[in-house]
Parts: structure tokens; C-alpha cells; sequence
């Protein structure tokens, strides 16, 4: 690994690796990656380790949702829209409530980089936007 490029392209291989069949990040996997590291150090160990971790972080992201509400969502609610987010990304999407009162009403699911809302405020937001 002669220059930062290269290391970065050897983290995006790693973690590659480190995906199980179903595109997620597979623990016994990552394992592995970490233990050949520690066998055969690349170049420049620690920016390998950085992109990596970031890269991993990243990927484990994309299997979470927070949902932001103002009033009481139950957990009915909270499967029904990891379902949901399952079925539209093809990948196992967990979630986690998180209370927001300057929602006022409504939810807000962030998920990786995607944002879905459905608040008033969101809509009071445009609103004001447009006038």
C-alpha cells in the first residue's frame, strides 16, 4: 500500500469481504478481515483501519432506521415500518423510536442517508418555504 488511494481501495475490498451473502455486515466475517490484518499489516495500517471503520460504520447504518415521533408509536407501528423499509431495501432494517416533540405530529425515519418524513412541522416547514 504505497499511497492513501491504494489504502483506501484495500479498505473497499475488506469490506467487501466482510458482507455476508445477504449484503449485510456478517460478525464471523469482519473477524476475519481483522485477524489476517493482524497477521499481515498492510503499508499504512492505520489509514486501512480508518477506512475500514468507516466504510463499516457506514454499511451498518444502512440496516438501521430511527424513528422520530412527537406522540406514542407502538411497537406494532415500529415492526410494520421495519417491514416495510426491509421490502424497499431488500435487507433485514431494524428500528429504533426516538421522541422528537418539535415534531408536534407525526414521524420522521432516517435510515443510512434517506429521510422520510411525514410531520407537521416538516409540512409548516414547506409551507413557509413557499410563501
Amino acid at each position: 500500500m504505497a499511497t492513501s488511494k491504494q489504502a483506501q481501495q484495500f479498505a473497499k475490498q475488506l469490506t467487501e469481504l466482510s458482507l455476508g451473502l445477504d449484503g449485510a455486515v456478517d460478525a464471523e466475517r469482519v473477524a476475519g478481515v481483522l485477524a489476517y490484518l493482524a497477521k499481515h499489516p498492510p503499508a499504512q495500517p492505520m489509514v486501512v483501519l480508518k477506512a475500514y471503520h468507516r466504510r463499516i460504520e457506514r454499511e451498518l447504518k444502512k440496516t438501521h432506521a430511527i424513528v422520530e415521533h412527537a406522540g406514542e408509536v407502538s411497537s406494532d407501528v415500529l415492526a410494520a415500518i421495519g417491514g416495510a423499509l426491509s421490502q424497499k431495501y431488500h435487507r433485514s432494517i431494524s428500528t429504533t423510536a426516538s421522541p422528537n416533540d418539535a415534531l408536534l405530529a407525526g414521524l420522521r425515519v432516517r435510515i443510512a442517508d434517506d429521510i422520510y418524513e411525514s410531520t407537521v412541522s416538516g409540512q409548516l416547514d414547506e409551507l413557509a418555504a413557499s410563501l
